[in-house]
C-alpha cells in the first residue's frame, strides 16, 4: 500500500520521537560513548530491528520507500511500542499488523476476567475477521489445542479451510465453511480499504480452492445465534447454542460462547474442562 507524503513525514517524526525515549541500556546495549542525542542512535534501532542503516534513515527521512508488515512489527519491538503506539505505526505505514492480538479494543482486564469466569463454558473474544483475540482454557481445546498455533493462523476461517483436525472435528463442515464466508463478505463491505481483510482473503483463496470457490459465490450472511457442533477428539460430541455478544461497534470486536444445548454435552464438557485444567497444572518437560 503506498503511502502520502503527510504520512510518511508523520511516521518519520514518530520514530524520532520514539527513538529519542529509549536508552541504550533499556534494550541490553552498552551506553557507549557520550551521547550529542537522547535515546538511541538510528543504526541501532536498524540493528535491533535487523534492518539495513541506509534504510531506516531514509525512513526517518520521509523517504518514498515501502515498509512491509513484517519489517513495522520488527521496528515496533524494537522501539518498545504500546498497544496504541504500534497501532499507530501500522496506520502510518499504509500496511496490516501481522499480530492482530496487538490491537483490540474489547481486551480489558475485565473482559479477561470474564472469559474465565465463565469455565467450564467455552468462552473467546473474535474480531470482525475471525481472528481469536483471546479464549478461555476450555474454548482453547474444542479442538486440539489452540494454544499451540502461532497467532497468525488463530483465525477461524483459517482454520476452517487449512487445518485437517478442525474440518474433522466439525461435523456440518460444508454447511459451516459456506455460512462463514458469506458472513466475512458482508462483514467486510465495512473494511474494503483495509489491507488486513484484503491479506486474509488472498492468503486463503492461494491455500484452499474451496475457500476460492465459496468466495467468487458472493453470498452474505450477517451474524447469528444457531446451534454448533464439534466431534473433540477426547470427549466426543458436543452439541452448543452458539452467542455473540458484542463488545463495540457492530461488526467490531464481539464475545463468542458456547452452551451445553443437552445433558450429554454438559457432561462431556465438564471433562474437557477437567482434562484442560489436568495440562494447565502438568510439570513443563525439562
Amino acid at each position: 500500500m503506498t503511502t502520502t507524503g503527510a504520512a510518511r513525514h508523520e511516521l518519520a517524526h514518530f520514530l524520532r520521537s520514539r527513538r529519542e525515549r529509549i536508552t541504550p541500556e533499556q534494550v541490553g546495549l552498552p551506553p557507549g560513548r557520550r551521547r550529542r542525542t537522547p535515546g538511541l542512535r538510528r543504526e541501532e534501532v536498524a540493528t535491533l530491528a535487523a534492518v539495513g542503516v541506509t534504510w531506516y534513515t531514509w525512513l526517518e527521512q520521509a523517504r518514498d520507500i515501502q515498509v512491509s508488515a513484517q519489517v513495522a512489527d520488527a521496528i515496533a519491538r524494537a522501539l518498545m511500542l504500546d498497544t496504541n503506539e504500534r497501532s499507530h505505526l501500522f496506520v502510518l505505514a499504509g500496511v496490516p499488523d501481522p499480530n492482530p492480538r496487538a490491537n483490540c479494543p474489547g481486551m480489558s482486564p475485565q473482559v479477561r476476567e470474564m472469559l474465565e469466569k465463565l469455565e467450564p463454558l467455552p468462552a473467546a473474544v473474535h474480531n470482525s475477521r475471525t481472528d481469536v483475540i483471546a479464549h478461555n482454557r476450555t474454548y482453547g481445546r474444542l479442538v486440539g489445542d489452540l494454544d499451540l498455533l502461532p497467532y497468525e493462523d488463530r483465525n477461524i476461517m483459517w482454520l476452517i479451510f487449512t487445518d485437517q483436525a478442525w474440518r474433522e472435528a466439525m461435523p456440518d463442515w460444508p454447511e459451516t465453511s459456506r455460512l462463514i464466508v458469506a458472513k466475512y463478505r458482508a462483514a467486510m463491505a465495512e473494511h474494503l480499504a483495509e489491507p488486513a481483510w484484503k491479506a486474509l482473503v488472498k492468503r486463503l483463496q492461494e491455500a484452499s480452492p474451496e475457500f476460492a470457490a465459496l468466495w467468487d459465490r458472493h453470498e452474505v450472511l450477517q451474524p447469528e445465534n444457531r446451534i454448533k457442533r464439534f466431534l473433540n477428539p477426547e470427549v466426543g460430541l458436543l452439541t452448543f447454542d452458539f452467542t455473540h455478544l458484542w463488545l463495540g461497534p457492530r461488526q467490531g470486536p464481539r464475545l463468542v460462547t458456547y452452551t451445553p444445548a443437552d445433558a450429554v454435552t454438559r457432561d462431556r464438557l465438564d471433562r474437557l474442562y477437567d482434562l484442560a485444567l489436568r495440562r494447565e497444572a502438568a510439570p513443563v518437560p525439562a
